[in-house]
């Protein structure tokens, strides 16, 4: 049996990531060496060469780092590294938790290492390249330390409520593993903009002046209750423009980069923002916070099964079974269905991006959200022409093309 599993988890990944390159090379081929009549009157040749170019440069490194993983994790499998890591665990505690917790903890930390040189050359070679970057060295580190920090006083407490859980109430561990994850995505959702976000960003109210104004106006309109209204410094890391909303009830706010106002007109804006009140509308994000708890639960329900098989462990080379190395190779053996399951929540979400899209058509000018739509598209060098097959795979958001035939019909 357990060998069965070895093959598997070795199969999976490589499986994987051969179907990803595979995506990439589809996508590739809708690329042309010519401006395509389509993309006339959006973005002239130079702009179309040049998001090419990035494209292709972010697609060389994806190549490149997924490949270094899936390296490190085929040695880790076969020779034995996921036990090493859990006999070191063990020489250092035999608290059951506190060795989930050192296992996770080195993994985790060794990952993030082996990924920062990556992470570096997409910020400080691509995306500078591309005139994208403006994060300085001493803010790559520091995010980095942030996030390390967040994972100790955050993500350590839970994993290890999570772990006491199975321990103590074996098989039916998913239940009460369940019901904490929905409340912690829950208060995560409410106060993310108040707790998380200021480790990282200064976020100011919105000046009383035209653009509040508007956005006031529109909110007051069409039944919305909105009194947070920030703007978020972006411009500290990317010229990338972007907005969101965070939280939900009485603490839902919005946020803008300051680099939207950079790019954007007041009326664009406001488009933008009418897009993600429709989502508010619509009631999408309370659909899709249920959805999530659902297949969290699924995914817990799944994993409870077959946690205590001891030949997940023996799949990694361990003669002791534990729960963190069952949640390593259940991670690996459940990844094709999460794949499934992530096809079906694009498809959901790319409907609801053409519904909230529907809103603005409803409530405000289209043509307006038209025109911002392809102005962040060129600004950010989107790939504005993918592979069908790609976009059913990863996009959470229908192509450009796709939103400005709904808008425009």
């Amino acid at each position: 049996m357990n060998n069965y599993i070895f093959y598997l988890i070795i199969i999976i990944p490589v499986a994987g990531f051969i179907v990803e390159r595979y995506l990439e090379f589809l996508n590739s081929k809708m690329w042309s060496d010519t401006l395509p009549e389509k993309l006339k009157g959006i973005c002239d040749d130079e702009a179309y060469r040049k998001s090419q170019l990035y494209d292709k440069e972010n697609k060389r490194l994806s190549l490149w780092s997924s490949a270094f993983n899936l390296f490190v994790i085929l040695i880790m499998i076969i020779f034995g590294g996921f036990a090493l890591v859990d006999n070191l665990a063990r020489d250092l505690s035999i608290n059951l938790i506190l060795i989930a917790l050192i296992f996770f903890g080195i993994i985790g930390f060794a990952s993030d290492l082996i990924n920062i040189p990556f992470s570096f050359y997409d910020n400080f070679v691509i995306e500078k390249q591309y005139g994208f970057n403006t994060m300085t060295l001493r803010t790559f580190i520091t995010d980095h330390l942030k996030s390390w920090l967040i994972a100790i006083i955050v993500g350590a407490p839970v994993l290890g409520l999570i772990t006491w859980f199975y321990y103590m109430t074996g098989s039916n561990f998913w239940l009460y593993a369940w019901i904490l994850i929905t409340a912690f995505s829950i208060f995560i959702n409410l106060f993310y903009s108040e707790l998380i976000v200021p480790l990282f960003n200064k976020q100011v109210p919105l000046k009383e002046g035209p653009l509040r104004t508007q956005i006031e106006t529109f909110a007051e309109k069409n039944g919305f209750r909105l009194k947070n209204i920030y703007v978020i410094d972006g411009s500290k890391r990317s010229t990338k423009a972007n907005a969101y909303f965070s939280g939900f009830g009485p603490r839902k706010r919005i946020v803008l980069f300051d680099t939207l106002q950079k790019e954007l007109s007041d009326e664009e804006i406001v488009a933008v923002l009418a897009h993600e009140i429709g989502h508010y509308k619509k009631k999408h994000v309370l659909q899709s916070i249920a959805l999530s708890v659902a297949v969290t639960g699924f995914m817990l329900l799944l994993f409870s099964l077959v946690v205590s098989n001891p030949s997940l462990s023996q799949a990694l080379g361990s003669e002791n079974p534990s729960f963190h190395l069952g949640l390593i190779v259940f991670g690996i053996l459940y990844s094709p269905l999460s794949l499934l399951i992530g096809m079906g929540a694009n498809y959901y979400s790319r409907r609801n991006e053409f519904e909230a899209d529907r809103f603005v058509k409803e409530t405000f000018r289209p043509e307006i959200l038209a025109s911002a739509l392809k102005k962040l598209s060129v600004k950010n060098l989107s790939n504005m022409m993918p592979h069908p097959a790609y976009v059913f795979f990863h996009y959470s958001h229908p192509p450009l093309l796709k939103r400005l035939e709904k808008l425009e019909s």
